[in-house]
């Protein structure tokens, strides 16, 4: 009986203007046997032109770099329709960093002394749909004034409750659909609804207000 083909790799492209710090990186993650370092950046315009070039499967981002920093390279890939899940690695705490880079589309915000073991899981876990926060990320957003977007959430029928807290788990809407009996079409009309209702740009958006809220157990 034949071997089963072995998964293909997660694409990783390296986006930070310090070379030690992508030197690093690169040579950790080489040693994963399911991550490959296909390039590296030293800032945002060129970490935006070589994930368009690469289409890398997750691109580790810095967020202050000189010229275009991480936060305006994350909004151009979102523009452009790069499908790449965006890890922010960053040594930046503040609020006024972590907010705008999630709502420009990242997918994960982690610090740079975070245990190379948890950013190679983390790297997985953002290539597998999920939003990943550090404690620390959380609980600044948490520390957030929530009235507005908490009264938005009151809009949600019980069921795109279920579909959001889904949506937070990394599932797609035909793996959605299975684990609500629904169809695929019904799930994408609950999908819109909710992005609608929430006022937000997309999944990855609709995950994080899932996960401040409380609908997932991430």
């Amino acid at each position: 009986m034949a071997e089963p083909a072995p998964r293909p790799k997660i694409r990783v492209l390296l986006v930070d203007d310090h070379q030690v710090v992508r030197r690093g990186l690169r040579t950790f993650l080489e040693v994963q046997d399911d991550i490959e370092v296909v390039g590296e950046a030293g800032d945002g315009e060129e970490g935006v032109a070589r994930a368009e070039e690469l289409r890398p499967d997750v691109v580790l981002m810095d967020i202050k770099m000189p010229g275009t920093d991480g936060i305006d390279a994350l909004r151009r890939l979102r523009e452009r329709g790069n499908p790449a899940r965006v890890l922010i690695v960053t040594s930046f705490t503040e609020q006024r960093t972590v907010v705008p880079a999630l709502r420009a589309g990242a997918a994960g915000y982690v610090y740079k002394d975070i245990d190379p073991d948890a950013l190679a899981g983390a790297i997985r876990s953002v290539h597998a749909g999920h939003v990943l926060l550090q404690p620390e990320v959380a609980g600044v957003l948490l520390a957030q004034d929530e009235a507005p977007s908490t009264s938005r959430g009151g809009a949600l029928t019980e069921r795109e409750r279920e579909v959001l807290g889904l949506i937070a788990d990394g599932r797609s809407n035909r793996e959605i659909a299975r684990a609500l009996v629904l169809s695929e079409k019904t799930v994408k009309t609950h999908v819109s609804n909710i992005l609608m209702k929430l006022d937000l740009a997309d999944r990855t958006q609709a995950a994080l207000w899932a996960v401040r809220h409380g609908l997932t157990e991430a």
